[in-house]
This record gives C-alpha cells, structure tokens and sequence, in this order.
C-alpha cells in the first residue's frame, strides 16, 4: 500500500474507498487518486529512521501501510514541539505524488521548465514541456526581463499575480531576489490601484471572501479554505483602502499583497497564510454601481450586525485554527479598528498594522534619525497632521518609548506631541466633543487652525503626516519647519504617492537640502545643488514581517506594546552612519530577510520575558532559530 496525507486532509493512494475514506488511516478524506509512485529517499526519512517524511510544504507521506507522522502549526517540519510521531517503525522506499498535466497546474509544486529530465520521466511530463531544462535562477531572469518591458505599473502587478498562482516558489525567488525593484509592484503604490480595479482584473480566488450572506456559517466557511495549518490571518473589512477610502469587497488586494510580503520578507510559508474580506457592503457610490464590482450591492453594515459578524468570525478562527494563530487587521476606518484592537486584545492574538505596524516602523526611523542628529525623543517636539488610527498610534508608541527611556510616566511624556485635525490643534477646549482615542492628545493651548500657524506656534522638531490628504505639507510649512531647524525632520507617510503630504523634491527644495525625510510610498533619489539625497521608506514591511515570525516561532498567544518597541529598536540599530551619509534613516531592503530574522529574535525574546511564549524551552540563540524557520523557495526534487 502506498498513501500519503498532506495539510488539507486529502488521501493520495491506491487503498480509498469509494466514498474517499482512506483504509490505511481509518479516516475520511477528500480523494485525489494521484498515480505515480516515486523513491522517499529522494525527500529523506525523519532522524528516528520512520517511514514518513515531512518536505516543505508541511507535505506527509506514509509508506508500507504504517502509520504517518502528522504535523500542525505553521511551521511543520520546523518546529519539533509541534510535530507528533507515532512509534511504529516502517521503511521509506515508496510514496505517492501528483503527476502529469495537474502537477504542472499545482502552483505549490511547479517548476516549470526547471523539471529535469527524470523528473520528467518519473511525473509523466514528457511532451508536455519543450525539451529544454533550464534553471530557477535562469527562470528569475526571464521573467525580471519580461516585467521590465512592461510600462504600466498594474501590468507587472497582474504578471506578479499571474506568476504566484502559477509557480509559487518561483514567484517567492524572484520577490526575494529583487525586493527593492517588485516590492512597489505586489504592494504600496501598485496595490492602491489594483484594489480600486480589482473587480475588473479578477480571474481566481486567491483568500476566502466572507460576507453577510455567511452570517452564522462562518466556521463552515473557513473550513473551505484548503490549507489547514494556518498561521497568520490578514484581514479587512475594505472600509479604508489606504489613502482611496471604502473599497468595500475589492480591498481583498491588500490582504493578498500584506501576506506576500510575510513570506517574501519573514520566511512565514505560504500555506501558513490566509488572506480574508469581511465583505459587508460598501458606501461607495461608484462601485455600487459598477457591473464589475464582486462585492455585496448594498451599503455597508454596521452596529450590531457589523459586530456580531465581527465576533463570529473571531470566535471561529480561534476555533479553527487555535491560540495561536495571528489576525492582523487591515484597513478598517477608525472606529472600527480602535474598538476591534481594544476588545480582542486580551482574548486572541491580534495586531492592527495601521495602528501598531506604522507606529514601530515610524518609531524606528525617528530613533535612527536621532542616533545621528543628536538628543533624545524627550527632546524633541513632535506635531501630527492626523489624528487617526496612525497618528495616534504612533503618538502613543513614541509616548511610550519616551516613558521607558526617561522614567516619566506615559501621560508626562504626551506632553511632548501634538496632533492636528480637520478642525486644527487638538486642544483642551475641544475635548468634549472630541472621539476616545483623541483625548488624551488635548493640551491646554489656544485654538489653531491651520497647520502653518500650529508649527509657528508649537515649534516642533520634527512633523509628521497621516492625514490621508496629499499636498498638505505646502511651502510655507516646509519653510517653517526649515527655519526653526538646522535639521527638520518631516515624515510624509500618507499612501499612495498621490496622497503623500509632500514629495521627497519638495521637501529637500523647500528646506535648501537639510530635511531629514521618509515618506510611506516611495521616492526616487533627489539632485539639488550637486548633492544627491536618497529619500526613506517608512515602510511597514520593515516592521510586520519580523514581528509576525517573532511571534509565530515564540508560540506567543498576545501581542504586548513592549514587543511592538523591541522591534522598532530592532530595526534601528541595523541603520548604519553609512547609510545616514546617505541621507537614508532606514536600511536598505535587499537586506530585509537578515533584519526581519533580528526583528524576530528580539520580539521573540521579549515574549519570553514576559511569559507570553509557549514554545519552551527558549532557543539559546533566536536569530539562528528565526533564520532556520525561514521558508526557502528553491525548487525541490520531486525524482
């Protein structure tokens, strides 16, 4: 008898019943009937000499009719707390695999061209395929050349797709190898624009749409999804699509995009991922009455529909998939994303990238600034514009990080910060009328509408932009801030390029090449008066990847503020005077997988320290363990 099971419960073999339950195992699963019998000792037995072995993509196979290892948690034949073998010995000298015309259709195992000639014999492929055999970094080139040729930016956005539900390592190979050039394609700006065309470009499902139609069916939903080892969950409600607003349905993009980038840049495995909308509508106009939107056709949910949807797909993914897996929250609008963090925070593992994820990033890139112009965060002076999700986030981590250096309490540190609105400063004659997560951003000062006015009037050292509204950081605010600083530092952040507050020119124009800048989208290199000035990105990626694989391979079961500051501090130190010459306060992303695996090792460790690890005893040496927990995309041999 030959049988192998992999993740999904599916029954490779020749010993399935008619109705698909598997003799072998005793069990029901789904049959795939695959035919080809190939040698095990080309994918290796386990270290205890069992018949069975355990490849990358969390695949099992039996042999000889024994009984199989089976694997749960993300990262299978990695992590060997969650591995559990039966004794039973057998000999691996046969297994079963998918062959023919549907491996060459199985995204998660083709090579393409790269199959070698007894692979080929061995799958039934020949004729299938040209003669030709050609390598996997051969294949990266091909297709790096063939992006290039196109010039618009949602062509190699579409080719990108294309490519991953195609061949998906050698999509992973070519984002890995390339990141600085294709992390602008799969994501921000790109992304913005395939979402508000996503209707339009749609061609296969790449995450589970969960809309109000699935109201009380929402566990049976998520057990459609193929995968079963789940790991980190990303899902939006599309309400506010980075700076483009209510995508509703069409937001899916971002969650696609989000969960590339934990693979590409944090080594997570792609069946660990699942990309989620929580459709419940849209209030936008357009698209309701677009013949091409694929989202729900009414305007959106709220109140304790939208609650009670929210909470049955929380209460389901912990029942699914357990403790331990991550959700981050994507895109919410404010009043959304504020309550949803703030009542699941103490019961799942959650993370709001929007609020937590741009605050650590941005925190970083402020220390990293700070390491070569001088002070500490108490010395400085810090004035928003926004007050949303962001703004406040990264006010509060900068507040927090502030208490942890000088020993002031949290509320003293505040003190420090000032946020503007659409109505001007947040100051204390406002507070009455302001929302919650506002309030405690309301100092005793004189009303101030406009932003120029408020950076004459508070003197900050450094502005930062989340408003979501482009063209806001105007010359005279720039000129401003020039003129109170030898050394400004202005943070653009709003996505995408379009709605930056001011471009990386501009600010480097307007304040005659001393403004240390970073924006959220990015910017090529600026010449000024013979000086070349190299804006940063602020960008997430920077952060979310390595915080979510720290988590993941310390089995933490919350996230706590304290992690959110061990990574920024993380990502700082690896900003070298090097890079600051060259006007850079973040460090260059073809370094991202070697800074995420540190990220990692030290959120890790703080989880650790706060007994919020599960996964004991705690490795000696973290980085070392985030590395070899990292998915690898070369090809495997399938001989």
């Amino acid at each position: 008898m030959i049988s192998s099971i992999n993740w999904n419960g599916i029954c490779y073999g020749n010993e399935c019943g008619s109705r698909g339950t598997c003799r072998s195992f005793g069990r029901t699963w789904r049959c795939a009937r695959a035919v080809v019998r190939v040698k095990a000792s080309s994918l290796g037995s386990d270290d205890k000499g069992h018949g069975s072995s355990i490849g990358e993509e969390g695949v099992l196979v039996a042999t000889n009719g024994g009984p199989a290892s089976t694997v749960v948690g993300g990262f299978g034949d990695v992590l060997e707390e969650d591995r559990i073998a039966e004794d039973d010995l057998v000999r691996p000298w046969a297994v079963s695999v998918a062959s023919g015309y549907s491996l060459l259709r199985d995204p998660h195992h083709n090579k393409g061209l790269a199959f070698s000639g007894k692979e080929r014999d061995a799958h039934y492929l020949r004729g299938l395929l040209p003669p030709t055999v050609v390598s996997q970094d051969l294949q990266v080139k091909k297709i790096m050349h063939n992006l290039r040729q196109y010039q618009v930016p949602l062509q190699r956005y579409m080719a990108m797709m294309d490519l991953q539900e195609s061949n998906e390592r050698l999509f992973y190979k070519l984002l890995i190898d390339n990141v600085e050039e294709l992390l602008p394609v799969v994501y921000t700006p790109t992304v913005g624009e395939a979402c508000q065309k996503y209707g339009s470009i749609f061609r296969r499902p790449q995450g589970l749409f969960i809309s109000l139609k699935e109201k009380g069916r929402i566990l049976e939903v998520l057990k459609n999804w193929p995968q079963r080892n789940i790991q980190v969950i990303v899902v939006t409600d599309g309400e506010r699509i980075l700076g483009l607003g209510d995508l509703g349905c069409q937001g899916m993009g971002i969650p696609v995009g989000k969960l590339s980038l934990y693979t590409a840049l944090g080594g997570v495995h792609p069946s660990a991922c699942l990309p989620v909308t929580i459709d419940v509508g849209t209030n936008n106009e357009e698209l309701l009455n677009d013949e091409f939107y694929i989202g729900l056709r009414q305007r959106r949910a709220t109140g304790q529909e939208y609650d009670e949807l929210l909470h049955e797909f929380m209460t389901a993914v912990k029942q699914n998939y357990g403790e331990k897996v991550l959700i981050q929250f994507e895109d919410f609008a404010n009043h959304n994303a504020f309550q949803l963090l703030e009542k699941y925070g103490s019961t799942h593992l959650v993370f709001n990238d929007d609020i937590q994820g741009t605050a650590s990033v941005v925190l970083a890139g402020l220390i990293a600034a700070l390491k070569f112009v001088g002070g500490t965060l108490a010395d400085h002076r810090f004035l928003f514009l926004g007050a949303g999700e962001a703004g406040t986030g990264i006010a509060e981590l900068i507040a927090r990080e502030m208490s942890k250096q000088t020993k002031v309490s949290v509320e003293e540190a505040r003190e420090h910060i000032w946020l503007v609105d659409s109505k001007g400063l947040i100051v204390s004659s406002r507070k009455e009328s302001l929302p919650h997560f506002k309030s405690p951003w309301a100092h005793d000062f004189k009303p101030v509408t406009e932003l120029v006015d408020a950076v004459k009037a508070i003197k900050p050292t450094v502005l930062i932009g989340t408003s979501g509204v482009g063209k806001t950081f105007t010359k005279d605010v720039v000129e401003a801030m020039a003129a109170l600083n030898e050394k400004p530092i202005i943070f653009s952040l709003s996505n995408p390029t379009s709605q930056s507050e001011c471009t990386a020119e501009e600010a480097y124009t307007w304040s005659e090449g001393r403004a240390i800048f970073a924006s959220g989208s990015p910017f090529d290199p600026v010449k000024l008066n013979g000086m070349s000035f190299i804006p940063g990105q602020a960008n997430n990626a920077y952060i979310f990847p390595g915080l979510g694989l720290g988590l993941l391979i310390s089995g933490a079961i919350r996230v706590h503020d304290d992690m959110l500051l061990a990574a920024a501090e993380a990502l700082a130190e690896e900003v070298t005077q090097r890079n600051f010459d060259k006007g850079l306060i973040y460090p260059p992303f073809k370094n991202i997988r070697k800074i995420s695996a540190h990220i990692a090792a030290d959120v890790a460790a703080k989880a650790y320290e706060l007994g919020l690890a599960t996964r004991l005893p705690q490795p000696r040496d973290l980085v070392k363990h985030a590395e070899s927990c990292m998915y690898s995309p070369g090809y495997r041999s399938y001989r």
